[in-house]
């Protein structure tokens, strides 16, 4: 073996490859040493020569060396540097929704509401620092510096223009019951506690016309929902759109100020039709057409329901849901199964949807140009298509209600059309980045909203996967069944491929946001996705054209009873991962900064071009990678009338089975468990009844709480004060309460601080509130 070592060793030289002709690929191609010959092919004359020879001769193999390859010097990796940086100028646009998108995020950031000057006056000074250096500058990179920078400085201001926009009048606190008088301006999805409406309100009692909000939201009792249109009188308790239901979990208040919703309310009774004076015109088109998808949401469940019969199974629910976006259809476990499973994204009309409904309309119109000669030789089929696609765009995104995630979808197919017009590639990064700053400088707030993180990094990712993606050149002649296999087997990895890209994107967020990762998330979403794509939307479309032309059932039936099988098999697809055993992960929520860092993680790897790309995925992985804090020992509505303790890392809720909401979201946050029994674990840490909870010997901590406003009595406050650790208090005093060694929490705390995380510190215990997070905003401040 040494000798064939030293044989190989010496052997430095070799001979050229084919010098000569030989055999039968002589006949085509003759090979030498250099193409000055005559040859077709040339062998460079980079090899390295004998030593002592002055020159390298053609043709000379390097000699074998076993010696590891040099680390780069400083100048090597500063020069790559150099030049991976200089490669990213010729993609600067990609970047400049990452940069608005930035500015937005520290506007919404921010603990205090600035004026709108001074961020107007950055952004002026930035644009024309930025318009100075392009014309007096000589540097590519410090004009596309300048520009991002002044970029960053238009989305801060953006986002305040955006909420002084929107600014609203909101429900006073403690308004309490009152009558409303509105119309109807849509029904909302339901909730736990029943089915809800959106009024347009035009009479509230106590509060005088410039105070009334611009919609308000109330859960009414089932079976008593009128369609939009109606004019009500409503008895609710009305109250401001609440916020955090724990120390930084959703902010309902932000979305319900950028939305105009400024209350919620619970119905005392179902809501009567009264008579009210004729409405705006802008009001009355849209409950016209709000009253045109509910009616449409009505007969599509019936008539999907009557075609699929017994074997319905919520097929009629998710049917309707994917068309009009009124989940009032479907069933609480259907919902429940596809949020487990991994197919959230069923329920939201966003790009899935919109893809495949304008996909199929496109290759249809397409299709039907191809198969008219006549037209065919006189119009391009394709721009004619992208035509119709934007047609239907722009009837789906009325049809699903044009909520924010359709909104979002709308714009990005439409850039993706105008692309096909002006002979521009229609899926590519450019395309996505129009299609996201487009979005950013209509709705700044998406930033921050996960909708719109999960879109876009998937959608990013797909389209970086596709630029990547290798396109080998196809054998030609291959007989029919191996070029079918062939094409099989690519289909079959691209898919899963872009499945698994797609829930890497996302899984961030889904940690971060929803605390759940689903383990079967790949298999679900391919196969749930290919029924949605290839049969449940096409199908859906063509019943939705038949039921809104008002043709029989002979026309109807057939699309709809196929659509109904598509929406079954995605139901069963959802229920047989979302009980498989070990489906899901539980993740509590990182620190900020871990979503921060994630974020850009994933937007560098998808946007770099170079190898420095691969330092993404690393950085995108910090929302699961990151450490995170011991776990609160307690939990505390933000109104003091709910509670929750920790007892050996499962939660358990002093008010069993209310406002379970707000408890469950707690648990998931904070990676708790729920108890199999919530009103038994309840009953054996703690003796409740209506009026108070006193905590039973082993609840750690000893919490006592009194859940009613009318003052206690002094046995009563003696009994809360006894043994107690914490005493929460929702009665105002006319003494201050003093219990020995115990943390009193009364409604001026709750009123200024909002909900409360209870940890164990050295020296007693620490508060978290979820006031001081939020800070002093718009949406932040009760009237």
């Amino acid at each position: 073996m040494w000798r064939a070592y030293n044989q190989l060793k010496s052997a430095d030289r070799a001979l050229p490859i084919c010098s000569e002709p030989v055999g039968e690929g002589a006949i085509r191609v003759t090979t030498g040493l250099s193409a000055e010959d005559g040859s077709d092919i040339g062998v460079p004359l980079g090899g390295v020569g004998r030593p002592g020879d002055e020159a390298p001769r053609p043709g000379w193999a390097r000699g074998l060396s076993t010696r590891l390859g040099r680390l780069p010097s400083r100048s090597e990796v500063w020069r790559g540097l150099k030049a991976e940086a200089a490669a990213q100028l010729d993609r600067a646009a990609l970047w400049t929704p990452v940069a608005f998108g930035l500015g937005a995020a520290i506007y919404f950031g921010l603990k205090t509401e600035p004026p709108l000057w001074p961020l107007a006056a950055l952004a002026a000074i930035g644009v024309l620092f930025a318009v100075a250096i392009q014309r007096f500058g000589r540097l590519r990179a410090a004009t596309t510096l300048a520009v991002l920078i002044a970029v960053v400085a238009c989305g801060a201001f953006a986002g305040k223009l955006r909420t002084d926009l929107a600014a609203r009048p909101v429900t006073p606190a403690g308004l309490g019951v009152v009558t409303v008088d509105g119309w109807v301006m849509d029904v909302a999805n339901p909730s736990a506690s029943g089915e809800r409406l959106v009024i347009a309100p035009v009479r509230i009692a106590g509060l005088s016309p410039d105070q009334l909000p611009y919609r308000v939201r109330v859960v009414v009792p089932v079976g008593s929902v009128l369609g939009p249109g109606a004019a009500i009188r409503v008895s609710t308790l009305l109250d401001p759109p609440p916020g955090p239901a724990a120390p930084g979990a959703f902010d309902f208040a932000r979305d319900a100020w950028f939305e105009g919703m400024g209350g919620v309310g619970l119905a005392m009774k179902p809501p009567t039709m009264i008579t009210l004076a004729e409405p705006p015109w802008r009001l009355r088109l849209a409950m016209a057409i709000n009253g045109l998808r509910w009616s449409l949401a009505e007969r599509l469940a019936g008539d999907i329901a009557r075609v699929m019969g017994a074997q319905d199974d919520g097929a009629s629910g998710l049917a309707v849901t994917v068309a009009t976006s009124h989940e009032d259809w479907l069933p609480d476990a259907s919902r429940d199964d596809l949020r487990a499973s991994g197919l959230a994204h069923m329920l939201a009309i966003a790009g899935l949807h919109m893809a495949a409904v304008c996909g199929f309309a496109f290759f249809a119109i397409r299709l039907g140009v191809a198969a008219w000669p006549w037209l065919a030789l006189r119009v391009s089929g394709k721009k004619v298509a992208a035509v119709g696609g934007l047609i239907v765009v722009a009837l789906y995104l009325t049809l699903s209600g044009a909520h924010p995630p359709a909104r979002r979808a709308a714009i990005t197919a439409s850039v993706a059309f105008l692309a096909i017009l002006f002979d521009r590639r229609a899926i590519s990064l450019h395309s996505l980045s129009i299609a996201a700053l487009l979005i950013l400088v209509m709705q700044p707030e998406a930033v921050i909203q996960p909708g719109f993180e999960m879109s876009f990094c998937a959608t990013a990712a797909l389209v970086a996967l596709a630029e990547v993606w290798p396109m080998p050149a196809r054998a030609a002649g291959l007989p029919w069944p191996l070029a079918f296999l062939q094409r099989a087997r690519d289909w079959t990895i691209a898919a899963i491929m872009v499945s698994f890209v797609a829930g890497t994107a996302t899984g961030p967020f889904a940690i971060q946001h929803f605390n759940r990762l689903a383990n079967y998330g790949v298999p679900a979403n391919l196969s749930a996705d290919l029924v949605a794509s290839v049969v449940l939307m096409p199908a859906l479309a063509l019943g939705v054209a038949a039921e809104a032309l008002g043709l029989g059932h002979a026309f109807t039936d057939p699309p709809l009873f196929v659509a109904g099988w598509g929406a079954k098999a995605i139901v069963g697809l959802a229920h047989l991962f979302a009980h498989a055993p070990h489906s899901g992960l539980t993740w509590s929520s990182a620190p900020f900064p871990a979503l921060a860092i994630s974020y850009l993680g994933i937007v560098f790897a998808c946007l770099w071009r170079g190898k420095l790309r691969v330092i993404g995925i690393p950085l995108a992985a910090a929302v699961a990678l990151w450490p995170r804090p011991p776990a609160p020992v307690a939990w505390i509505a933000s109104d003091g009338n709910d509670a929750a303790i920790v007892s050996q890392h499962v939660e358990v809720a002093l008010k069993p089975n209310v406002r379970t909401y707000a408890t469950e979201l707690w648990a998931q946050r904070r990676g708790l468990s729920l108890p199999a029994d919530a009103a038994k674990a309840q009953a054996a840490l703690f003796d409740c009844d209506r009026n108070h909870c006193l905590p039973k010997p082993g609840a750690s901590p000893a919490l006592s709480a009194w859940w009613t406003r009318r003052q206690p009595k002094p046995d009563q406050l003696s009994a809360l004060c006894n043994g107690a650790q914490i005493v929460v208090l929702r009665a105002s005093l006319p003494t201050p309460l003093s219990c020995p060694n115990a943390l009193i929490l009364g409604p001026d705390d709750f009123a200024k601080g909002g909900s409360a995380e209870v940890y164990a510190a050295p020296k007693g215990w620490r508060l978290e509130w979820s006031q001081p997070i939020r800070g002093v905003r718009p949406w932040t401040v009760n009237p």
